[in-house]
């Protein structure tokens, strides 16, 4: 299996800033999708998920669930200032196992229900439920993580708090290394996906009552089972 280093990452990162400047894209504009740039710009899927993740990391480009991907600033500009060693250390999160993710997904995410149970909107539980929904209609592991990826950001947004979320943003970037992917898309099967939407649906209805302690039992509940997941498959 190929995987990326940072400096792949890292290059495809400057190619889909360049692209969208000759695009005459600017601040505000929206990329093209994934499928669109891999296809344009001659490159893996995987390759530009990992660049777009970065770009967010580094707070070039905005990621709006199921809408699309804005830039931020101009990209001419974000060329130019763009740190690159910025770009490197969010770059080797991709060189980090999944054991560790999920480690520190478990010490984060649990805790973080007891904030979004205070600061979640109407709006909130309503993006919340939107994927708990298109999780349960997914016919296919690459519709699946789409939407699981947008539930558990939906979860972070719902906390309303710009730090916790930059720390989300490292996590999910971590989380979209072709390791991962590779372990999940491996032991996929249609019962393994119908089980997280149910430990999602769980997560919201407590959310929904505003059960902090509810949340964060749900959340530790549905890591657990997505740790142990992944543990027996990186043994096949």
């Amino acid at each position: 299996m190929l995987t990326l280093s940072k400096d792949q990452i890292h290059d495809v990162a400057e190619v889909v800033l360049r692209d969208a400047a000759e695009r005459g894209l600017t601040t505000g504009s929206q990329l093209p999708t994934e499928r669109s740039l891999a296809n344009s710009l001659s490159s893996s899927r995987s390759a530009v998920r990992g660049a777009l993740a970065l770009l967010e990391a580094v707070d070039v480009v905005s990621r709006e669930v199921g809408r699309g991907t804005y830039l931020k600033c101009d990209p001419l500009s974000a060329m130019i200032s763009l740190d690159s060693t910025a770009i490197t250390s969010v770059a080797v999160l991709y060189d980090i196992g999944p054991s560790d993710v999920m480690a520190a997904r478990q010490a984060f995410e649990p805790m973080a229900m007891f904030i979004a149970v205070v600061e979640a909107t109407e709006t909130d539980f309503e993006e919340i439920a939107r994927c708990v929904d298109a999780c349960e209609r997914a016919e296919d592991y690459d519709e699946f993580e789409h939407w699981d990826l947008a539930f558990h950001r939906s979860l972070m947004e719902a906390t309303h708090n710009p730090l916790l979320l930059r720390m989300y943003s490292l996590i999910e970037a971590a989380r979209k290394g072709d390791l991962w992917g590779s372990m999940k898309r491996r032991g996929d099967t249609h019962e393994r996906r119908h089980c997280s939407y149910v430990q999602h649906a769980a997560i919201y209805e407590a959310l929904r009552n505003r059960d902090g302690r509810g949340a964060q039992e749900a959340m530790s509940a549905h890591l657990e089972y997505v740790s142990n997941f992944l543990r027996e498959n990186s043994r096949r």
